[in-house]
């Protein structure tokens, strides 16, 4: 029996943190795909990317700014790009869907529901800010909510999955979104091998503890059985601990800049240094690492030469 593969995901920028948060948290085209690059290089399978304006750092949609780093990307590696359909809580579902519906890629993030998605108790540690949209944003996060219905999941999945043969990593922050998940696939709206991430650790969200992981896991193998694949993510400090769990169990990880700023104890310098260590742990496990291919191969991907970028 071949070895199991596990495939690392690395998720560069986000929308979570801002630029006072870490020195090293990529912001300009050039460096987003420098870290793309590197982290490719180190090991990732799959690159999930968000855009930021690059004269200040805030989350974009704007798809001009995506194709400054997606072609770059594309050359220097074999790695699958995901590009975000999530932006942020303070975009519209059009503005999400723009860059995505412009690179046509292979892979798609998919949040499963609409939720409270708060980071304002990220202001309750005291720093200087570089900008003043930061602290407003966070603060925004208290009285607003991440809209995606069933009616906007049914858009995505039309507009991208069929309209542009995109597959989906499909994001759940709580138990539920497995059975909105299921729903679409029982309507034939989406079909095996599914890759779905649990996220855990989001405020609004699943709590990251091992026995919600446990949880989540019995859950999807009841409603999924064998057509699916699971990944996952936590937020913070927590992403270590809960990724080389997911390991153990037979799941594929997750690191990145987005998720947590951290390697160890210090401020992660790189994407590049996560994705290190996450190997270092899948080694001390006995587990292999999946090539671009085999991710491809796995999650049944059209190829990166179907893509409009």
């Amino acid at each position: 029996m071949a070895p199991r593969k596990v495939i690392i995901t690395c998720a560069v920028t986000g929308s979570v943190h801002t630029p006072s948060m870490s020195p090293h948290l990529p912001v300009t085209p050039d460096q987003i795909a420098a870290e793309a690059i590197a982290a490719a290089q180190a090991g990732a399978s799959i690159l999930h990317l968000h855009a930021r304006d690059p004269g200040d750092g805030r989350p974009t949609a704007d798809p001009d700014v995506f194709m400054q780093f997606l072609p770059r990307i594309k050359q220097a590696t074999s790695a699958v790009i995901n590009i975000t359909t999530g932006g942020s809580s303070l975009m519209t579902l059009d503005q999400r869907l723009a860059a995505p519906l412009r690179a046509e890629p292979e892979m798609c993030s998919l949040n499963m529901g609409s939720m409270n998605f708060a980071l304002f108790p990220m202001l309750d540690r005291s720093r200087e800010w570089q900008h003043e949209w930061e602290p407003k944003l966070l603060e925004a996060t208290r009285d607003t909510i991440f809209k995606n219905t069933f009616a906007d999941m049914e858009t995505v999945l039309e507009r991208l999955g069929k309209g542009c043969g995109t597959r989906f990593e499909f994001e759940c922050y709580d138990v539920g979104h497995l059975y909105s998940l299921a729903h679409f696939r029982d309507r034939g709206l989406v079909a095996g091998p599914l890759f779905i991430q649990f996220v855990f650790g989001i405020l609004g969200g699943i709590g990251a503890d091992p026995d919600n992981l446990v949880h989540m896991k019995r859950i999807a193998d009841k409603l999924f059985g064998d057509s699916y694949q699971f990944s996952v993510l936590a937020a913070g400090r927590h992403q270590m601990p809960m990724i080389a769990i997911a390991a153990a169990m037979g799941g594929n990880v997750r690191v990145g800049l987005e998720d947590s700023l951290y390697d160890g104890r210090q401020l992660a310098k790189s994407n590049a240094d996560q994705v290190r260590r996450i190997r270092s742990v899948l080694d001390g496990l006995s587990l292999d690492v999946a090539t671009p291919t085999e991710a491809r191969e796995m999650l049944a991907l059209k190829g990166g030469d179907r893509v409009a970028f």
